[in-house]
């Protein structure tokens, strides 16, 4: 099953959220400070990231940040 991934930002508090599939409760776990991977709370499966301070963060363009984050991509 293919989940398409949503992503929202909220101006007035800097947050940008990506969701893989659709929205759903999670359990969060900061992996960077102010990054956030989001799993679900039984199956561990990552549902999403959150980055807070996102505008903040990435202001300058061209600016590089890692991410400690390892996935697998297929189709």
């Amino acid at each position: 099953m293919d989940k398409k991934s949503m992503f929202s930002f909220d101006e007035e508090g800097d947050v940008l959220d990506i969701s893989i599939g659709k929205p759903r409760k999670a359990v969060s776990e900061e992996i960077k400070e102010d990054v956030f991977v989001r799993k679900d709370p039984k199956t561990k499966e990552i549902v999403g990231f959150m980055i807070l301070n996102f505008q903040k963060r990435f202001k300058k363009l061209g600016k590089v940040e890692e991410v400690p984050l390892k996935a697998v991509f297929s189709y």
